[in-house]
């Protein structure tokens, strides 16, 4: 394999370093903006996976990683624990403007992107990948550059110490887990301080009241089955508590606000209806729904859609089902909110935008992605946009919240 020196250039989407060598351009975990390094690279076509050889000369953005698994088990739940906080954020704003300038072909600044209130201890839910030796269970994560090992996880400072605690909890009782040689884990709490787990995996399951006995700090547990399509009540403490299996944002202060900042972009237009496409539990149409303000809250989960409907005021709705089948109907609106997963929106949802423009006054769109937030407003080629703000909802890792505000061309 060849081995250059480089000098990094630039974070790219996903979080490795860029490079050039022999006129490849070269990504490399583990490097920051500013390194001179010795790096191992395997062309492939124009480009190469490079790997950290020896670092030459390094970037004054480079810090000492705080957790132990970081470098010790090449852990790949973070990407940038090595560069300082304000280099992360400016990596991640590049990383947002290059989508929209080199696949989107839109010329934007770089936009601002608001730091969380902490780096560390934000993520109210963990996810483990559990492996069973025997009746033994090994709860971990996996190394960047070996996607199928899993190594125990001691520590995680990017997450909060409850849901750690609980997690221990969920362990100490790992006897009560489906008997199953792979599963995988969630332990997430809720805006009410509810804990909750959701396990998939398996194909029977007999032990989930014991599990939640022997777990104090869960509220309820969930269960998806190998195979099936959503997770359901396995184990409950309470039958009132929110659906535990759906979407919810990880980081809860960047989230509130997050939320604030699109309520009040959508509240700018001063709109008589607002539809809230990928509406999960409906905390943004809740915010937005008023006497004076009609809101289609429109989400595929049907639990979620369930829990957003009982509380949406009379005028307003929630309809459960995929955006791209209900979106046509739910149309004309004055402001229309699309919060999709990290695939972005389907083909038929910017082509029903691009039909209803003139009766739309503005899209509000809220991504975690930014190649498929640009992908999708390279389609809306009737619009322009009108702001880009960025929320730093993933501290230490590459992952960046953007929330594109965009009108049509007048």
């Amino acid at each position: 394999m060849p081995v250059a020196s480089v000098r990094i250039d630039s974070i790219a989407a996903g979080g490795d370093g860029v490079a050039r060598a022999d006129g490849l351009v070269v990504f490399v975990p583990r490097t920051a903006p500013g390194d001179v390094a010795r790096v191992s690279y395997e062309p492939k076509g124009r480009f190469a996976r490079g790997a950290l050889v020896a670092l030459e000369s390094a970037s004054p953005d480079r810090v000492a990683p705080s957790c132990v698994h970081y470098e010790g088990d090449r852990c790949g739940g973070c990407q940038l624990q090595h560069m300082a906080y304000d280099a992360q954020r400016r990596a991640k704003a590049d990383i947002v403007r290059d989508a929209m300038v080199r696949i989107a072909r839109r010329a934007v600044t770089t936009p601002p992107v608001r730091p969380a209130p902490t780096p560390w201890r934000y993520r109210r839910k963990l996810t483990l990948a559990l492996r069973a030796r025997g009746r033994q269970w090994t709860a971990g994560l996996h190394p960047y550059d070996q996607p199928t090992r899993v190594f125990p996880l001691r520590e995680c400072p990017i997450t909060e110490d409850r849901v750690l605690a609980a997690w221990r909890e969920v362990l100490a009782a790992s006897d009560a887990l489906p008997n199953a040689s792979e599963l995988r884990g969630a332990v997430r709490f809720d805006d009410a301080g509810a804990a909750s787990l959701v396990i998939e995996g398996g194909d029977r399951w007999t032990g989930a009241g014991r599990l939640l006995e022997q777990a104090p700090a869960l509220g309820s547990i969930w269960w998806k089955p190998t195979g099936a399509s959503r997770a359901l009540p396995a184990a409950s403490r309470d039958d009132r508590a929110s659906p535990a299996a759906s979407f919810a944002q990880v980081n809860a202060a960047v989230a509130t606000a997050l939320r604030a900042w699109v309520v009040e972009r959508v509240a700018s237009y001063d709109p008589a209806h607002v539809i809230d496409a990928y509406a999960g539990t409906g905390l943004t149409a809740l915010a937005l729904a008023s006497e004076a303000r009609r809101v289609t809250a429109i989400e595929l989960d049907a639990d979620a859609s369930a829990w957003c409907a009982a509380r949406l005021p009379n005028g307003s709705r929630a309809v459960a089902a995929a955006v791209e089948d209900a979106l046509p109907a739910a149309l004309p609106a004055d402001v229309v909110i699309l919060n999709p997963p990290r695939a972005g929106v389907d083909a038929r949802v910017t082509a029903a935008l691009e039909a209803a423009r003139a009766s739309t006054r503005a899209i509000v769109y809220v991504s975690c992605d930014p190649a498929t937030l640009a992908r999708d407003v390279g389609r809306l080629g009737g619009w322009r946009i009108a702001s880009l703000e960025s929320f730093d909802m993933f501290p230490q890792t590459a992952h960046v919240e953007t929330v594109c505000e965009l009108i049509p061309e007048s």
